[in-house]
């Protein structure tokens, strides 16, 4: 990999990824570029881009430089793709038919030669009820929101492409990450990780849903894990099946907060209020609850076992 953009790269999950790529032998030397609307100050080393994804001349600018690998990372969250219906899809998935109408123009102009392997995150949104027990690698995808439906369009084109031959692309079904780190942001799963950062950090945690609520998590950690492995990723073993659901835990709010009180003890515990929240529960209740990702395991994708060690991870990332 000579040349490796990350969109979307002002973000949380793609800052650790930049730095990650920073340290490994294989990118040792490589011309990483990172375009968002903004960035963190300190941020990951790399050339930083300023811009709009839903600008179809910027990512033109962007893939006119040829980069070997594309992390397509950018978007709007679930809540405010919901609450946002023109800017969802917009961002969410007129972005990714620039970026593949892009790569297809240097495609062609390169005769047939430029082909890049094509990373992108979507969500396991793209499923919607009623679901079995536990989702298989053959569930259908019938989305219950418009940021699934968005995610799920995007697949769609981006295994058309593929097949083409324009692009070498993988699609990551990403369970919800958990612990975010910093502040709360507008997705309707936000909660999952507010209800142990906050409490870790002294402050008080609001839970809109029963906790009962259960639900299929990773760390920020194994979310890196994902994009990298899926980066060096054998495609031809995909089959033309190009779109993953990614390993995670299956656990309950409840169980949730058993595992903040075995790490934190009852005072951390102590610090979460129920307030039901009608709208965010309505939309996650349209979600994924348990999965069987036999596909992605085999092909060597890794995250946590249980939910205290994605706790552990955030203890170890975020407050050591």
């Amino acid at each position: 990999m000579s040349k490796i953009l990350i969109l979307g790269g002002g973000g949380m999950i793609a800052q650790k990824l930049a730095r990650a790529l920073n340290t490994e032998p294989a990118c040792r030397g490589a011309e990483l570029t990172l375009f968002d609307v903004g960035f963190p100050p300190k941020g990951a080393a790399g050339t930083q881009i300023t811009g709009n994804i839903a600008d179809p001349a910027r990512v033109q600018d962007l893939v006119a430089a040829r980069p070997d690998v594309i992390f397509h990372l950018a978007a709007i969250v679930s809540g405010e793709a919901e609450a946002d219906f023109d800017k969802g899809w917009d961002i969410n998935m007129m972005a990714m038919w620039h970026l593949l109408g892009a790569i297809k123009d240097q495609h062609d102009a390169s005769g047939g030669s430029y082909v890049p392997r094509v990373v992108f995150t979507s969500s396991i949104a793209v499923f919607g009820g009623p679901f079995p027990d536990k989702i298989d690698d053959v569930f259908l995808s019938a989305p219950q929101t418009s940021y699934g439906a968005q995610k799920s369009a995007c697949e769609l084109m981006l295994g058309d492409f593929s097949r083409k031959g324009i692009a070498d692309g993988v699609s990551l079904r990403l369970p919800t990450i958990c612990v975010r780190p910093g502040l709360p942001n507008a997705a309707a799963s936000g909660f999952f990780s507010g209800i142990i950062r906050e409490p870790l950090n002294g402050q008080k945690a609001i839970l809109p849903v029963p906790d009962t609520v259960r639900h299929w998590h990773a760390s920020p950690r194994a979310a890196v894990g994902f994009l990298r492995h899926a980066a060096a990723l054998d495609t031809e073993v995909l089959e033309g099946r190009r779109a993953l659901n990614l390993p995670g835990v299956s656990c309950t709010v409840a169980e949730q907060i058993e595992a903040l009180r075995r790490v934190a003890g009852q005072k951390a515990v102590d610090l979460i209020t129920p307030t039901p929240d009608p709208t965010i529960a309505k939309i996650v209740s349209g979600w994924p609850r348990d999965f069987d990702p036999q596909r992605a395991i085999a092909l060597g994708f890794q995250a946590e076992t249980s939910f205290e060690q994605i706790i552990q991870v955030y203890l170890e990332d975020e407050m050591a």
